[in-house]
């Protein structure tokens, strides 16, 4: 998925997620704002973690390139 949705779908979903959870324990102000924190964090771990998927496909392309090898070879 891209980036540009995960982002806006974390949030999203940890809002409304933490608001309807709070509101079966009678606190939607608190759950809305433990989901917006939840969904926020879980947005970032997947940045971080294409991030580095991406370092180490570059890394990879670098150092066959060093080896004098093309891209697809």
């Amino acid at each position: 998925m891209s980036m540009g949705l995960t982002f806006p779908l974390c949030i999203a979903l940890g809002f409304f997620l933490g608001r309807w959870i709070g509101g079966r324990f009678g606190h939607p102000a608190i759950g809305q704002w433990a989901g917006l924190i939840w969904g926020i964090s879980a947005a970032f771990w997947e940045l971080y973690k294409v991030n580095r998927r991406m370092a180490k496909r570059d890394a990879e392309e670098l150092k066959r390139l060093d080896d004098g090898k093309g891209p697809h070879e």
